[in-house]
């Protein structure tokens, strides 16, 4: 069993994945800014599972989540960053608050909290997962997704870096296609305030070249995908781990 730490678990894939490694055995430490969803979450979930409340954005929030997450577990053995902001919108139109808040979530809470978890990393084994994006390495950018993928670069760039100052850890790029989510707060909060009207002409250019195939990822095989990285041994460095839908099977 690991001792584990979702960041971003409230809701969507980082929900499902704290749940799913709590129902395959591991002791799991949801958080996020929003409480009372991490308490909708323990308590409807499977196994060894708690909440913290942490806003990944602020470097002191995090190092008191951090310490009160390996105080209850006796440690870390492994992080998962799944928390992330991604306004649709076309570069001419962005602002600058846009680009901001979301380099605060995707970059710079990321850091804040790899340098929370750092000292209470089981180094020997030591797994800090960060999820990121097609549009950022596998594919070319999506427009009207600019701002989101440019962050979730900067993210790629950033986990590099770690690996370069901190070899004894496995920083670890895990990009995501496109997956199924749960059900409830547990379905994908993405596209929540997104205008669906500009969704309209940005999202036929993304099948147009190919970006999407129209397949989804079942969530249950992501998170077995997941598990299988914390559970791998020491001797294991994995840069990174692309993950993408099949394309539908087509009838014949």
């Amino acid at each position: 069993m690991k001792k584990v730490v979702v960041v971003g678990a409230s809701t969507g894939l980082g929900r499902c994945i704290g749940l799913g490694l709590a129902k395959r055995g591991h002791e799991v430490t949801l958080m996020a800014r929003r409480r009372e969803k991490l308490d909708d979450a323990v308590a409807g979930g499977d196994g060894s599972l708690s909440a913290v409340a942490c806003d990944a954005t602020d470097r002191q929030s995090c190092g008191e989540a951090f310490d009160a997450a390996a105080e209850q577990m006796g440690g870390i053995d492994t992080v998962v960053y799944a928390a992330a902001v991604g306004p649709l919108t076309a570069l001419t139109d962005a602002t600058p608050e846009e680009w901001m808040t979301t380099f605060a979530t995707n970059v710079v809470g990321a850091n804040n909290v790899t340098q929370a978890a750092l000292p209470h990393l089981d180094r020997a084994s030591g797994h800090v997962l960060y999820m990121s994006t097609t549009g950022a390495s596998y594919t070319p950018p999506w427009p009207g997704l600019a701002v989101y993928q440019t962050t979730k670069a900067a993210l790629n760039h950033l986990v590099e870096a770690w690996r370069a100052e901190v070899p004894g850890v496995n920083f670890m790029r895990v990009t995501i296609g496109e997956c199924t989510g749960g059900e409830g707060d547990a379905q994908t909060q993405f596209n929540v305030g997104w205008d669906m009207s500009l969704m309209g002409e940005f999202a036929p250019s993304w099948i147009d070249r190919a970006y999407m195939n129209l397949g989804f990822i079942d969530v249950e095989h992501l998170v077995d995908v997941f598990e299988s990285v914390v559970r791998s041994g020491p001797s294991l460095q994995m840069p990174s781990l692309t993950i993408i839908p099949r394309p539908p099977l087509q009838e014949t």
